[in-house]
């Protein structure tokens, strides 16, 4: 699975990709992708990931970043306030499996 972090610069989306990936190898997946970038480049990269998941900040732009992915098959999402401000890497490792896989 392919992860796209985006917030305001990168910065605290970075944290959290972190953790994402560390729950991850817990989980015995060594081959999940999870990158943290400024929201500004989402159009350039969405070809290339599986989800892109938005920080809370963000959610006005939840419709725009949705009918950018359509044609790539991307999914979108919101990552949960609770789940960004506790860097909670497990959780959205798991919210972006369900979400992949419905």
């Amino acid at each position: 699975m392919k992860v796209l972090l985006c917030c305001g610069a990168g910065m605290s989306s970075g944290f959290l990709a972190q953790m994402t990936r560390s729950a991850a190898k817990k989980d015995g997946v060594t081959d999940l992708v999870c990158e943290a970038h400024p929201e500004s480049t989402i159009g350039t990269m969405l070809q290339n990931f599986d989800i892109v998941c938005l920080g809370p900040h963000l959610a006005s732009e939840l419709k725009h970043v949705e009918e950018m992915c359509c044609p790539y098959g991307t999914k979108a999402i919101v990552i949960p306030a609770e789940i960004y401000s506790m860097l909670d890497g497990s959780a959205l490792y798991q919210l972006c499996k369900e979400t992949v896989n419905k």
